[in-house]
């Protein structure tokens, strides 16, 4: 395995989840991060099949097409764009061709005792992609200045890359709205990230938005009006959202029956689970799992290549 081979499969997926991918760091890093291309980094830095992370990943994007679509939110590609990706958030790159730019993998802990720096990725990991604006330049130049650190392993780099990659977050949040915006708006976001994490959960999508509520220490009714300020959906249109891709994600990689399906995603009659899917796709959930042909990516997929040209 090549030493930018970085990120990898969960070795056991659980038919009721998607795939949950890990970061694998080669020698001689050895620290929870890591920073290359979607050629270096591997097949899986451009996945077009959902999935989940153990780490936050950054990715600036400077050419291409498509889309990025993050916890069912889809936003077309337009380079210069930053992405962020927290961990246990649902993404993948819908119909992306030739993508270019930098991806930046690392886990929590390399961030050391930053909890502002956390704060900051959930609320940047509230939208698909942010376009830099005037922080283009400077964030490439430290994207630039990092991917040498880390390939080069000049003395000091692992403190180096620290202090760097809380520039980057510091910069990519100027990609947000103003100063003044972002602050009125964080306690919404902050909420926002908290409801998303815990729905995603394994049976989030079985519970309640009163039982969400209480756990989150509000009424229901602040619940609704801080996560629609934060994301303009309701925490029940979010929670029908999410039902909606598990069922679908069951119908095209398992061979549950339909009812074992609706069950899994909190239906216990069949027939309402049909009725619910249909109103929310526009079919049945047969004719989606037949109209899907095998075509759908096999999750299964063996770690990415070594090297860009697959060798």
């Amino acid at each position: 395995m090549s030493q930018t081979a970085v990120m990898d499969e969960s070795r056991h997926t659980p038919s009721l989840d998607i795939p949950l991918h890990r970061l694998e760091v080669p020698l001689p890093h050895l620290l929870p991060f890591a920073i290359g291309t979607f050629d270096t980094i591997g097949a899986l830095s451009r996945a077009n099949f959902p999935h989940r992370h153990t780490f936050y990943e950054i990715v600036y994007v400077t050419g291409g097409h498509g889309a990025h679509v993050l916890d069912s939110i889809q936003r077309p590609l337009n380079p210069p764009q930053l992405c962020v990706i927290a961990p246990g958030q649902i993404h993948h790159w819908a119909d992306a061709e030739q993508l270019t730019g930098h991806v930046v993998l690392f886990n929590e802990d390399f961030l050391l005792s930053r909890p502002q720096d956390v704060a900051a990725l959930r609320s940047l990991s509230s939208v698909p992609g942010h376009a830099p604006g005037d922080q283009s330049q400077p964030i490439e130049a430290l994207l630039a200045d990092m991917a040498a650190e880390y390939r080069d392993l000049r003395p000091g780099y692992r403190k180096l890359l620290r202090a760097s990659l809380h520039i980057l977050i510091v910069r990519a949040l100027r990609t947000c709205s103003s100063t003044e915006e972002t602050a009125t708006h964080s306690r919404a976001t902050e909420v926002a990230a908290d409801f998303a994490r815990l729905l995603r959960l394994p049976g989030g999508v079985c519970r309640s938005v009163d039982s969400y509520a209480q756990q989150l220490g509000m009424s229901a009714g602040h619940l609704h009006a801080l996560v629609r300020q934060s994301t303009g959906l309701t925490p029940g249109g979010l929670i029908r959202l999410q039902r909606t891709l598990e069922a679908k994600r069951l119908l095209l990689a398992t061979q549950l029956t339909v009812r074992q399906v609706g069950s899994a995603v909190g239906f216990r009659d069949p027939a309402y689970f049909c009725r619910f899917f249909r109103r929310e796709t526009g079919m049945s959930p047969g004719e989606f799992r037949a109209g899907a042909g095998g075509n759908h990516h096999d999750p299964r997929i063996e770690s990415i290549a070594a090297d860009p040209d697959g060798s």
